[in-house]
């Protein structure tokens, strides 16, 4: 069996968390230094993430979500997608621009052409862009952390105006799901769930008959 094999294979949800586990800014850090490699649409990069360590704060997260996992996590990360991602096209592009990958002509159409596919879009279709890339992000997040020893759960249920409002997160994010970070309680692990046969899932070139 492959590394990643065995890696994706492993990954599970962790419904409890051994209490009382530190992880250091350090380590969270070198994380987001290889998830930075997720793709993005026009590598425009749209995720943003809130780490909460602090007990002020995860108990603002837990009102928001009345999830016990958040308290006993060693930190909690809310996953942002920016809608506005598109607006720093420029910025982005600016390094290619100055080695030469792009001419000032290819700078500019660029720009040009993806600001005009998502303005001409409009403000539903950014939003669920921000939450289809933001998504890709946070997946390779729970990889890399699984390949680290460290075990995570993605998570919806909560209230996402009151966690925006109580976080104060600028209203151009929106909360796609939050990472709850530790090390499961191997004692309280449940069976994995059921899953689907490829035949139930996949189909090629055209859709089975439901």
């Amino acid at each position: 069996m492959s590394e990643l094999e065995n890696l994706v294979k492993n990954r599970r949800s962790a419904v409890i968390f051994e209490e009382g586990i530190e992880i250091s800014d350090l380590e969270l850090q070198e994380m987001f230094a290889l998830n930075k490699f997720a793709p993005s649409a026009f590598n425009l990069q749209h995720t943003h993430y809130l780490v909460i360590k602090d007990e002020e704060q995860k108990e603002k997260v837990y009102e928001a979500s009345q999830q016990y996992k958040v308290k006993t996590a060693s930190a909690v990360i809310v996953v942002l997608g920016d809608v506005n991602a598109h607006h720093h096209i420029r910025t982005i592009n600016e390094g290619l621009l100055n080695l030469g990958a792009l001419t000032p002509f290819q700078y500019e159409q660029e720009s040009q052409s993806v600001t005009e596919f998502y303005e001409s879009r409009g403000r539903f279709f950014q939003r669920e862009d921000a939450i289809r890339n933001a998504s890709l992000s946070a997946m390779q997040l729970m990889l890399i952390a699984q390949d680290r020893g460290w075990d995570t759960c993605p998570m919806i249920g909560f209230d996402s105006e009151e966690l925006q409002r109580s976080l104060d997160i600028p209203d151009h994010y929106v909360p796609v799901m939050m990472i709850t970070i530790g090390k499961k309680s191997e004692s309280k692990q449940r069976p994995r769930g059921y899953r689907k046969p490829i035949n139930e899932y996949v189909s090629f070139n055209k859709m089975h008959a439901e």
